[in-house]
């Protein structure tokens, strides 16, 4: 088994063939070249994607776009590699905020998003693997922490249409802001309200246990973990 590709490896010739193969093949960058899994979330403003190669990139920078988030971490990576350099070379602004699929939100996350899309420059893009989960509940709280969308109706951005499967194990997603919903209605507070979502994840909830709680169906993990193969 090869060695992880470095940045210093990437420098290279053959380190560059290897970030090219990691993108289009180990990532299923080729699937990306006949299924096009980007949405516009708030006209003008932002979109959510999967993994940009760089002539994606290209094509974003030309319609303006200032700022990319990288939901997928700064773990060192082929497609990483391409993605900083790409953006270096355009002047675009590369954001590595990493969320997962499989996890309740932490509050670390809930925070740091909402502080993410108060300093960011806009127009942007956010992306994870295949712009799915990851990218769909970065664009709930897009939503509902920035543009005053009620959250209930945020949550329409976690759907099958983008390619979001509720019932497997990326579900859990979905139970953490239904059980604020739930919280929200018994309480009075309006679904609006980013003050009352705020209290609650300070004092009242518990992704450990959202996340115990929580039970996939077994359609969904086949679908997720063996026919997706989700990140």
């Amino acid at each position: 088994m090869a060695a992880p590709l470095s940045r210093e490896d990437f420098k290279t010739p053959e380190g560059r063939k290897r970030a090219w193969a990691q993108l289009m093949l180990g990532d299923h960058g080729f699937l990306r070249t006949v299924y096009d899994n980007t949405h516009e979330v708030a006209p003008g403003k932002m979109w959510r994607t999967y993994q940009p190669s760089p002539a994606h990139l290209e094509r974003w920078a030309a319609k303006g776009v200032r700022t990319v988030i990288n939901l997928r971490g700064d773990n060192p990576s082929g497609f990483l590699f391409l993605e900083e350099e790409t953006c270096a070379r355009l002047g675009l602004r590369l954001v590595n905020f990493r969320v997962y699929s499989r996890e309740a939100p932490s509050k670390e996350t809930l925070h740091g998003a909402r502080k993410l899309f108060a300093e960011i420059e806009y127009p942007a893009i956010m992306h994870c693997k295949s712009g799915a989960d990851r990218a769909g509940l970065m664009s709930v709280l897009y939503l509902f922490l920035h543009e005053g969308v009620a959250l209930n109706q945020a949550l329409d951005q976690l759907s099958f249409k983008y390619g979001h499967v509720k019932a497997g194990k990326t579900g859990v997603i979905d139970a953490a802001f239904e059980n604020y919903i739930a919280y929200a209605k018994a309480n009075n507070i309006p679904l609006t309200s980013v003050d009352g979502f705020f209290d609650w994840v300070d004092r009242d909830y518990d992704p450990a246990a959202v996340k115990t709680a929580f039970r996939s169906k077994g359609w969904g993990d086949l679908l997720t973990e063996v026919i997706l193969r989700r990140e």
